[in-house]
């Protein structure tokens, strides 16, 4: 159990220094091309699908079909609620069908 804490403490250390570099990044540069920020702006999707699509593939159906109704409420509405949808979702298939 301490492994995962002094993981779940690197990788918030990591995500701070990351996020911080970017804003020092960007406060050194100044202005960025439009497509350097829309590049940028496509970096948390990616990621997210990275995430995501293994479970899509290998893990069970409620997975799949709570993720499918997340990318697709998300597209109509805000991605906290969105995802609060889904998890709700995905608890209720859980325990209806698993």
């Amino acid at each position: 159990m301490p492994d995962t804490y002094v993981l779940i403490f690197l990788c918030a250390l990591i995500t701070y220094g990351v996020r911080s570099g970017g804003h020092i990044l960007m406060a050194y540069f100044g202005a960025v091309n439009h497509r350097i920020e829309a590049g940028l702006n496509a970096v948390p999707i990616a990621v997210l699908s990275a995430l995501v699509a293994p479970t899509i593939v290998a893990g069970h159906w409620s997975d799949a079909v709570a993720i499918i109704v997340v990318c697709l409420l998300s597209l109509r509405i805000s991605i906290l609620p969105a995802i609060a949808i889904g998890v709700l979702l995905l608890a209720i298939l859980r325990h209806m069908f698993v």
